[in-house]
């Protein structure tokens, strides 16, 4: 893996990161003019402004030198250095860890935890630390009447680098978990918008089609006819027949070709452009998958349930064929599908026969990107991003999923369960 992360998702906006360098700058000249001219200490005023100015000269450069709108990670790790190290040699200048202001210093790390790969992190931490270590043993004296450097406790005056660099680590350790898996979200969800732009895609080519088919179908039954009565009129001219064949037979060709493309069987029309009940859903998805699996597909329902009809919705349909089709990757035989509906609830549970959940990421199905540690296991495992795409499209429309081990069986469960109030008004 190389040092520099190459995701998109590891870069920083070029405006925002110059607007918080302008306001630490102008921080810095603030509190250096007013200790000099209103509280009357003496420190190197002028070195301490030069410093300072050079943090400007590279915003400066940011703006009218380096053209990109994004920092890469490359450019944002250099900038975060000569942040550092720019505050550094100020606390250096103006008494050490002894400063108060010392813990600004910990400020660049902790904004590229949120922004910027672990490796680079890392070693930003470390440049911080030592920066902190060295500030301690090595500094000018606090401006004068202030230095209480060597009035100071030990334990007190050793108790701060301690404090900071434990702090640097827990911040930097949790914003790096929690900015973690944001990112793997916002690359899953990424994903899913994808998986749906394409279904919607699809589904609007189909339709495009069928309008196609049947705007042509008048136009091409009536070359046919024509045809045919040519056919009639020249019976005793063979080249002209043989022509007319050709011209008929390359009319029922079209027709053939526009059938396929509108998915023109009735069963497909009715699934695509008509709304259906659970029921019907769950038939024609499982209908799809016994044509291409040796699986055995095991539908109970109650005849007695709720069949009303609920408007078409290609996310309950995407989602609920994304664990059906789970369900056949890991059974060994058998996928069970069972529809219970009443006046309040609808629920389906999918079961399979397979070896279930891995025990280790049993507690997180649901989110995207897990990795299983069972041997057995991790040959056949996916990264959950499936669950993940299924769960969160039926929970936006309304359902409660809950995925499980099966109780009665060997494989995994998974229990999808609406309102009707909820279902019925989608």
């Amino acid at each position: 893996m190389k040092f520099f992360e190459t995701s998109k998702y590891f870069s920083l906006k070029k405006s925002t990161y110059i607007t918080l360098r302008w306001i630490g700058f102008f921080g810095q000249f603030l509190a250096i003019f007013t200790v000099n001219t209103f509280l009357g200490f003496e420190f190197n005023f002028l070195l301490t402004n030069f410093i300072v100015l050079l943090g400007v000269l590279s915003n400066l450069f940011l703006i009218y030198i380096y053209k990109k709108t994004q920092l890469s990670e490359r450019s944002a790790f250099i900038f975060l250095i000569i942040d550092i190290l720019q505050l550094t040699f100020l606390l250096y200048l103006t008494g050490g860890v002894a400063n108060p202001f010392i813990i600004f210093l910990i400020i660049p790390s902790i904004f590229s935890s949120f922004n910027l790969g672990f490796k680079i992190n890392v070693f930003i931490v470390v440049i911080t630390s030592i920066s902190i270590l060295s500030l301690t043993f090595f500094y000018q004296p606090l401006p004068s009447p202030l230095n209480l450097t060597t009035s100071i406790n030990d334990y007190v005056y050793y108790s701060i680098p301690l404090a900071l660099i434990s702090a640097l680590i827990f911040m930097n350790y949790f914003a790096l978990a929690f900015e973690d898996q944001t990112r793997l979200r916002k690359e899953a969800l990424s994903r899913m918008d994808e998986v749906m732009a394409k279904e919607h895609e699809l589904l609007s080519l189909g339709g495009q089609a069928a309008a196609a088919a049947h705007s042509l179908g008048t136009p091409l039954s009536t070359i046919k006819l024509v045809s045919q009565e040519l056919k009639k009129q020249f019976n005793d001219q063979k080249d002209v027949e043989k022509d007319i064949e050709l011209l008929v037979s390359q009319v029922d060709r079209c027709n053939e070709i526009l059938k396929r493309l509108s998915l023109n069987s009735n069963d497909e029309d009715d699934f695509i452009d008509e709304d259906l009940s659970i029921k019907d859903y769950l038939d024609e998805i499982i209908t799809s998958f016994e044509n291409i699996s040796d699986k055995n597909f095991i539908f109970n329902f109650d005849q007695n349930s709720n069949h009303q009809k609920i408007i078409k919705s290609i996310e309950i349909i995407y989602g609920l064929r994304n664990f059906i089709g789970n369900a056949n990757k890991f059974a060994k035989n058998n996928i069970f599908i069972t529809l219970k509906s009443d006046s309040e609830t609808t629920e389906i549970t999918i079961e399979d026969d397979g070896s279930g959940y891995p025990g280790d990421i049993l507690p997180k199905i649901g989110e995207p990107y897990l990795k299983t540690f069972n041997a057995d296991q991790k040959s056949r495992a996916g990264l959950g991003l499936g669950i993940f795409i299924g769960k969160t499209l039926l929970e936006k429309n309304f359902a409660n999923v809950n995925c499980r081990n099966s109780k009665t069986r060997s494989g995994a469960e998974v229990i999808i369960k609406w309102k009707n109030k909820d279902l019925f008004n989608i």
